[in-house]
């Protein structure tokens, strides 16, 4: 039985309380090789999640094998896509959710992110299609992104080897309370804060011969404030899917 330690706990209470913290703020987020129990940097991040839709009636399918499938598929070519992104920071999965966070100090980078959403919601064309070919059942799935500037610190407990980065401010939380709507009611399948759209919209509507800006749609929620959803696809990568999965 586990027996807490409570008087050694409010000397380390009180260490950290009463430690001198360093807060650098940078254009980028660095490496985690550079946080310590003593800093912690203040930089713009950009979360990117992808949460299934209506998990539970997925995960309460009596063919477990089949399941394990699809969520391993699933979480394993998400990841691919959002893995060799330049300016990821962290990559991981949440129960039912595959999320990235990005540090993006140019709004190009901003354009960056919104092209993997792009890609994610291509791919579920694909799997999808792969799912039906084998009698599976498909998934629909919500893709959110949101950008803020973040305070970033290191967490855990010192000395033991069990700490991770916390992600303190709206763009974590913000892209996976977007991912929570996407794909529902009147939303399409990818939502960006206004902050992430704001900065890259101008750039993706200069790289296209057609009006970027009709392709979303503007939201406005008294929790989240204005939004933009969209269902936008990778055209070569769409006409392939068509070409060659029948």
């Amino acid at each position: 039985m586990t027996i807490y330690d409570y008087v050694s706990g409010k000397e380390r209470v009180e260490n950290i309380l009463d430690n001198d913290l360093k807060i650098i703020e940078k254009d980028k987020v660095p490496s985690k090789d550079n946080f310590t129990f003593e800093n912690g940097y203040i930089s713009w991040v950009t979360g990117l999640f992808v949460d299934i839709r209506d998990s539970s009636s997925l995960f309460s399918n009596e063919n477990n094998e089949n399941v394990s499938k699809i969520i391993r598929s699933f979480c394993s070519e998400i990841i691919e896509i959002l893995r060799d992104e330049e300016n990821i920071r962290e990559i991981g999965i949440r129960g039912d959710c595959v999320y990235s966070i990005h540090t993006t100090p140019k709004e190009r980078d901003e354009l960056k992110i919104a092209r993997l959403a792009f890609w994610i919601n291509t791919y579920m064309i694909m799997f999808n299609k792969l799912l039906v070919k084998r009698d599976f059942p498909q998934i629909d799935v919500g893709i959110g992104v949101a950008t803020s500037k973040e305070l970033v610190v290191k967490a855990g407990r010192k000395g033991v080897g069990i700490y991770d980065n916390v992600w303190i401010g709206n763009a974590v939380s913000k892209a996976s309370k977007l991912s929570s709507i996407g794909n529902k009611d009147d939303y399409g399948p990818i939502v960006f804060s206004k902050e992430s759209y704001n900065y890259f919209i101008r750039h993706l509507d200069n790289e296209n011969t057609e009006d970027a800006y009709s392709w979303f749609t503007e939201h406005y929620d008294k929790y989240l404030g204005y939004f933009y959803s969209a269902n936008i696809v990778k055209k070569e990568f769409r006409d392939w899917i068509n070409e060659k999965i029948i």
